[in-house]
This record gives structure tokens, C-alpha cells and sequence, in this order.
């Protein structure tokens, strides 16, 4: 087409034109993740599903962000918050929130009162307490818009644990909301907690998403949409953070908060919430928006407050006691993050399995590693020799026999099914505690059997995972999401090793569904358990299938990422480059879906339906999300 007939036909400044132009730019800026993603979803979704995915971030062009795109497709609409104001729910529960107050800024306590008054439930109260060295005219006016506004002030600042408690004694509702004296309620916020009431009424402590905001008038940023309940996430940061909304009764119970934790008095009460709490409940929904400004603890960087992040490991350490478990508390890799060491007990064996086939100097490597560096001495590494043909590798083991620490078992069959291959390693070996350990891995962390076996000798654990590298420095392990990518993917991978993905995830101690066997421990009797590794997941998904029934038996996964090392990935089993291999593997694609199907329908609980499945960064879905 020649540029005169184009310009005539699609004027400079017309809709189609910019269409096309935003068209153009997202083609030539197609990168190798996101033609991943293309072909994903034309898998999944049909052609029809993913054109009018690729039309939306089109029209929405480069001006808007990610989040931004969201919020058009997932707010309320008008409509349906008319819809919500005119239900009728058969429990009818009064939330009572609770603000302490100190110097709040008169539009900021406006825009919190007006966001309430026109909420689309209305069986709230607002208990204020205000320890202001001043009573401010303004403040009080606003706060007699509503009678359900209990305004008190005292000109006494006890600070935030002790004025919430003061709240707290006016408090009539049958559930205690906690609201910061910046923040804001979307008007469909005490909808959805009453929604999820109705729906499960033994619920006793329910927490939500939020996001950022500046001022009304401007965007909204940095979403946090969280996994449902993990307590070891938990351990590591409060994720859990706002809104977070209690059982009178069970508040009252725990005493209110505690002034001595003021900083981090919410992390205080979640945590000594979680202990007691049956039932919590997590919505996956953007029902808190939290203030950005200079004095507030999300300002950007976080040292606004540093005293409250250091008042987290004090409640760290209170906790551990509370609950039986011995662990050294420290700052994690990022601020407002910390890292727990369990104790190890007693003196426990270790049993390392390396399955092998040739590959001498990739095995030398990974062997060397981990006697060069290794710190905790009850251990031995077994390799299991799996049909190797090059005699430099035979050469290699007679070496390994004169290594105390080392020795080679010899499995019987032929060819390569790795389930099989560590089941009959555990089975011919007496260690207590089993590191299943790829010969393509190079160990950094020297103390990494003490990491695992502390976290892994609670009663309550299955299962300890690790970070691992590839050579150049990027991420290759930091757990895996089931559902991403179909049947389960790695996330953050390429990410450096210094730099840091979604909240920073990838950095903390956390619970997941599964992690990789590359490097895993597990406890032998949990095997025993869950009736070994299951030998019909030859070559894939046999690890993430293991982790899945360690789940069903009741036990947690936990991804360790102060555990670090180098893997080279599958050197010595190679691609899935043949048709038979083809064929195994989407056999086990197959066999993934008839046994853990409903699993992978529900969503895994520890990542957020508001996520994409069709990228291992956690990305926000630019879709409308149908919430189950």
C-alpha cells in the first residue's frame, strides 16, 4: 500500500490507525516469553480466547499499566455494587473497625470515613481512638457524619497496640477489624467479608489483597494478591498484613495487642491469631488500599518505620516459644523479611542419592562440592549407578570407593526411570533423612544440611526445597506453581541472582506446593508415608507428584531459599528430542491430570487466581477473573 493511499485511508490521528501502530510495536517487540505465552494460550484458551486477549493489551497500548488494565476489567462496576447494597445475606454480622488515631492528616480521615459511609454493606461500626497531643475541631465534625462512628479522644497517646485496645473496649460487633488511620476501604470491602461469612460461618479469622495508593485521584500501584494461609510464609514476613479482620471473641481471648511489639503489633496478633485460629480464610480479592506517604510504613523503601521491622523478630522469637520449636531469628534478604534456622536434634544420618549415567566430570564436580563443603559430618552420598557405557565413569568409582563418606550401588534394571531409581536408593540405605541430589548440582551454601534438617524435623513438615542457579547466575529453582504452563512451572527463572521478583518471593522462606527433586530432603518415614515415588512418573512431574502427596497426608513443602546451588540441568538424560520420548512424556502429562486434576482445577492455594498461568514471573492476568 503506498504511504499516500494508507494516509488516506487511515488517517494520522484515527483509531485505526493508532490501532494498527500499537499493533506494529507489540509484533516487533515479541520476545521468546512472550511467544511462550502466545502459544500457551492458544492452547488453552482457543483462538478466539486469545485474539481478544492480544486486541485488549492493544487497545490499552503502552500508557497503562499492567495493574491498570486490571482494575478496568476486575473493579465493580456501578451495576454490581447496586447488586451488592440490595442483597440480603441470611447472617448479618456487625464488623467493628477499629483505627488508633495519632496527628491524622483531616483529608486523609475524611476520605477514610467517606469510603465507609458508602460501603455496599452496612452492619459496621467505626471505633476511633484518638491519643493526639491535640483535639482537632475538624476530625471530631467528620467524625459525626454517621452514627455509626464512635469517636473518642483522650489527648493520651498510649501508642498503636495500646489506642487500638482502648477502641476495642467500645467495640459491640461480633467481628474486630483493623484499619490504619490513612488507609482506605473500597466500598464493596465489608460485602465480601460478609459474603465469605455467610458462605462458611465457623470462619474465625479472614485476611484479603490490597494494593497502593497515593491519593484518590491518582492510580492505584503495586497490587499484592497473596497465597492462601502458610505459616511459614508467615514466619518469613507479614504477608498476610491487610485487611485482616478477627472473631470478637477470639480477640478478646489473645488480650487485644501489645504495646511492647509496637511497629509490628499487627504482625504480633496475626501470628498469635494463626495459632489459635481453626479456620482462616483468605479472599483473593483487592479490599484494602494502603497510603504512600512520607511518614507511612509503605512508603517506597520502607524506612519510614525501621523500628517496626526490627520489632519482627522479637515476635518471631515469642512465637517459637509459644509453639514448641527452637530456631535462631534474623533480617531475611530484604527488609521487613526474616530468616529462621531451626535447631537440629540430636545427631541425625543423612543419606545423599545421586542417581548416575557417564558424565565423570559433571558427577566429580557435584561429589567434590559437597565434601569440600559440607559442614554437618553425619552423612554419606550413595550414587546409584544407572547403566552407564563410558569407562572413564567405572574409572570414577573406583576413586569414590576409597572416599570414607562415599559408595556406588548398582541398580539392577534396565533403563531409566528415575522414581525407580530412588526408591531402590532409599530402600538399600538406612539414613534417617534423604537428600535426593541431581549429578549436574554444584553446592554453595556449606551449612545446607543443617538448614534442612532443622526445618525438616518438625513434626509438621514433609518436605524441604531449595534455590539453584544456573551457571550464569540466574535463577533456575526458587519452587514450582502448579498450574503455570499447564501441568507445573518453576517460577522466577532468569531472574539474577541479586535482583528480586513479585514481593521479592523468590528471597524468602516460604510454603509451596512443590519444589524440585534436583535437591530435596525428605524424611525416610515420610516416604514410607506416601508409598515411596511413584514409579509410573519415569522421567516428569515425579517430583512434583511426590510433593502433592506429601500435601495430602497433611504435611508442608518448604522452599529454603538460604539453600544454594549451581545446577547445569539434565546433562546426562538429555532432551525430549525423540518419539518415543514424546510419547512417554505426554503419557505422564496425561497421568498428571487424572491423579491431580481437581487439584489443579481448585488453583494452587499458594500462589492467587489473579495470577497468570502462562508466565513464571507472576504476572497479573489481564482478564476478567472468575473467582470460584
Amino acid at each position: 500500500m503506498s504511504v499516500r493511499l494508507r494516509d488516506k485511508l487511515f488517517p494520522e490521528g484515527g483509531k485505526v490507525r493508532q490501532f494498527l501502530r500499537k499493533l506494529n510495536r507489540i509484533i516487533h517487540g515479541l520476545k521468546p516469553s512472550n511467544i511462550k505465552k502466545f502459544i500457551w494460550s492458544l492452547k488453552n484458551n482457543g483462538l478466539k480466547k486469545t485474539w481478544k486477549i492480544i486486541i485488549n493489551n492493544v487497545q490499552n497500548g503502552t500508557t497503562n499499566t499492567p495493574y491498570e488494565i486490571w482494575m478496568k476489567l476486575n473493579d465493580p462496576s456501578k451495576e454490581e455494587l447496586e447488586e451488592q447494597r440490595n442483597t440480603k445475606f441470611k447472617l448479618n454480622p456487625k464488623i467493628s473497625i477499629l483505627v488508633p488515631m495519632y496527628k491524622t492528616p483531616v483529608k486523609f480521615f475524611e476520605e477514610l470515613v467517606e469510603y465507609l459511609i458508602n460501603q455496599t454493606y452496612s452492619n459496621w461500626e467505626l471505633c476511633l481512638e484518638d491519643g493526639s497531643p491535640e483535639k482537632n475541631e475538624e476530625i471530631e465534625k467528620i467524625s459525626q457524619k454517621d452514627n455509626r462512628i464512635k469517636y473518642n479522644y483522650t489527648g493520651n497517646n498510649l501508642g498503636i497496640a495500646g489506642n487500638t485496645n482502648e477502641a476495642l473496649k467500645h467495640a459491640t460487633g461480633d467481628y474486630i477489624a483493623l484499619l490504619d488511620h490513612d488507609d482506605l476501604l473500597p466500598v464493596n470491602c465489608l460485602y465480601e467479608i460478609v459474603k465469605a461469612i455467610n458462605e462458611d460461618p465457623d470462619i474465625e479469622f479472614i485476611y484479603t489483597d490490597e494494593d497502593k495508593i497515593t491519593t484518590t485521584d491518582k492510580p492505584r500501584f503495586d497490587p499484592h494478591f497473596k497465597p492462601d494461609f502458610a505459616i511459614d510464609t508467615l514466619r518469613s514476613n507479614n504477608y498476610i498484613c491487610h485487611f485482616s479482620v478477627f472473631r470478637k471473641d477470639l480477640m478478646e481471648k489473645l488480650g487485644g495487642e501489645r504495646s511492647k511489639y509496637d511497629g509490628a503489633q499487627d504482625y504480633d496478633i496475626i501470628i498469635r491469631m494463626a495459632e489459635i485460629a481453626k479456620n482462616i480464610k483468605h479472599i483473593p480479592k483487592i479490599l484494602y488500599h494502603w497510603r504512600v506517604h512520607e511518614l507511612s510504613t509503605a512508603k517506597a523503601g520502607g524506612d519510614a518505620k525501621p523500628y517496626a521491622f526490627e520489632a519482627g523478630i522479637p515476635v518471631l522469637q515469642d512465637h517459637l516459644k509459644r509453639v514448641g520449636l527452637e530456631g535462631e531469628v534474623t533480617h531475611g534478604a530484604t527488609l521487613g523479611t526474616y530468616k529462621i534456622d531451626y535447631k537440629v536434634k540430636g545427631n541425625p544420618k543423612v543419606t545423599i542419592l545421586i542417581p548416575n549415567y557417564n558424565e565423570a566430570e559433571t558427577l566429580k564436580t557435584c561429589i567434590e562440592s559437597v565434601l569440600k563443603l559440607t559442614t554437618y559430618q553425619n552423612y554419606e552420598i550413595v550414587v546409584i549407578e544407572n547403566n552407564s557405557t563410558e569407562e572413564s565413569i567405572f574409572k570414577y568409582y573406583k576413586e569414590l570407593e576409597k572416599k570414607q563418606k562415599v559408595k556406588v550401588l548398582y541398580y539392577p534394571e534396565k533403563g531409566y526411570n528415575y522414581s525407580k531409581i530412588i526408591n531402590y536408593g532409599i530402600k538399600n540405605t538406612d539414613g534417617e533423612y534423604i537428600i535426593q541430589l541431581n549429578n549436574d548440582t554444584e553446592l554453595i551454601t556449606p551449612d545446607w544440611i543443617e538448614k534442612m534438617i532443622g526445618m525438616n524435623q518438625r513434626e509438621d513438615v514433609g518436605a524441604v526445597g531449595v534455590k539453584m542457579y544456573y551457571p550464569d547466575g540466574t535463577i533456575q529453582h526458587a519452587g514450582a506453581i502448579i498450574g503455570v504452563y499447564g501441568v507445573a512451572g518453576h517460577v522466577f527463572k532468569g531472574i539474577y541472582k541479586n535482583a528480586h521478583g513479585y514481593f521479592a518471593r523468590e528471597s524468602h522462606i516460604q510454603n509451596l506446593s512443590a519444589v524440585t527433586a534436583a535437591c530435596i530432603m525428605v524424611k525416610r518415614s515420610t516416604y514410607e508415608e506416601v508409598g515411596y515415588m511413584d514409579e509410573k512418573f519415569a522421567v516428569a512431574f515425579n517430583d512434583i507428584d511426590l510433593c502433592l502427596k506429601i500435601i495430602k497426608s497433611g504435611k508442608l513443602i518448604i522452599y529454603n531459599p538460604f539453600v544454594e546451588l549451581v545446577h547445569y540441568e539434565s546433562k546426562s538424560r538429555g532432551a525430549e528430542d525423540t518419539p518415543e520420548k514424546q510419547a512417554r512424556f505426554k503419557g505422564e502429562i496425561d497421568l498428571f491430570y487424572k491423579k491431580w486434576g481437581e487439584y489443579k482445577e481448585k488453583g494452587d492455594p499458594y500462589y492467587n487466581i489473579n495470577l497468570r498461568l502462562d508466565s513464571d514471573q507472576y504476572e497479573i492476568k489481564q482478564e476478567k477473573v472468575l473467582y470460584k
